[in-house]
């Protein structure tokens, strides 16, 4: 990780600021457990989410902002603080949002809280935070998913999301490689999370059948140790079995 100038002490001595990542949907899950290894990396962490119960033992270094991702000119404001007093080289488009079931039984909303917080947040906050990762050579990493790329019954909706932010992901690339950027997309399979609280069925018994959230931060740590130069654009990680179990119906 670069260090940057921070200014002087009163000796006249240069201080050296440490590079600054934004993390959304940072309070809990796969988001978390990014926040806690680009602490252990040194960077300082913003991480955005509704509330934070569950990071009260985060290290130093991490920023707990409580912020709705869907208040758009509420985070905007919030980011563009941080990207005013912070040299940010990383932004980590992680919230999502799954809302599973026969595409009929969905409404505009569900629909449109996936469309928002899946795709447009991510696109709003790398259009906002561009131009400085452009100088600073950095990171936009979206976290996607393994539906992005495939035939999603009873997910079609947060498939398409997903699908969206993948392909955005690519074009971006192409458009800011030049500059310096890394742009790249981390495709989990199912994970121990609770992204399946409201739908029907859950990871499977078997450790073999789902993966952690500290593997995903893993995946993260790894496209972070590339020497410049070499960009590891797409990463999928599955778990060795497909397995899912129904969930128990009151």
């Amino acid at each position: 990780m670069k260090r940057n100038s921070g200014g002087f002490d009163s000796a006249g001595r240069e201080m050296e600021m440490r590079d600054a990542a934004i993390v959304t949907g940072a309070s809990s899950g796969i988001g978390l457990e990014i926040a806690r290894t680009l602490c252990r990396l040194g960077y300082e962490v913003f991480g955005i989410g509704r509330s934070f119960a569950e990071a009260e033992t985060l290290q130093d270094g991490f920023h707990r902002i409580v912020c709705d991702v869907l208040d758009t000119e509420r985070l905007s404001g919030i980011v563009r603080e941080i990207a005013s007093r912070n040299n940010v080289t990383v932004l980590v488009n992680n919230a999502g949002i799954a809302v599973y079931g026969l595409h009929e039984e969905l409404n505009a909303k569900k629909i449109q809280q996936m469309v928002r917080t899946n795709l447009e947040v991510p696109m709003i906050l790398t259009c906002q935070l561009l131009r400085q990762l452009k100088k600073n050579a950095g990171y936009v990493i979206n976290i996607s998913s393994v539906t992005a790329s495939g035939s999603n019954p009873h997910g079609c909706a947060y498939g398409a999301t997903k699908a969206g932010l993948s392909s955005f992901s690519r074009s971006l690339f192409d458009e800011a490689r030049k500059y310096g950027v890394r742009v790249v997309t981390i495709s989990p399979d199912m994970t121990r999370t609770n992204l399946y609280r409201n739908a029907d069925f859950q990871e499977g018994e078997e450790e073999e059948s789902y993966l952690m959230p500290g593997e995903v931060a893993d995946a993260v740590a790894y496209v972070l140790g590339q020497r410049e130069g070499l960009v590891v654009t797409d990463i999928t990680l599955k778990p060795q079995i497909h397995r899912i179990r129904r969930k128990s119906r009151c």
